[in-house]
């Protein structure tokens, strides 16, 4: 049986709990780059995904998709995505 498949007793909130194959492939074939890729601390979404655009005299320039905050951290590759087993991360919050 497919993965997918798997996920059929889930019914409607399947989409949410794991992605589907397709996604999953394309999740590990989209660049991602660990060094730039960080999320930003932001006051109303909590976290915003960034991209470390500069680092000089331990400051550090990134640019967010909310705008500009102050704290960064670093950010899972996209294939982590709805990952099932929290250990396999590379980084957790």
């Amino acid at each position: 049986a497919s993965p997918d498949s798997e996920m059929a007793v889930f019914g409607e909130a399947a989409p949410y709990l794991r992605k589907s194959e397709r996604e999953r492939i394309e999740a590990q074939n989209k660049p991602f780059d660990a060094k730039t890729s960080v999320f930003v601390a932001h006051p109303k979404e909590s976290f915003v995904k960034g991209t470390i655009q500069s680092r000089e005299s331990g400051k550090v320039t990134v640019q967010s998709e909310a705008g500009e905050e102050d704290q960064i951290f670093a950010m899972n590759p996209p294939k982590y995505d709805k990952v099932e087993d929290m250990a396999m991360m590379t980084h957790l919050h």
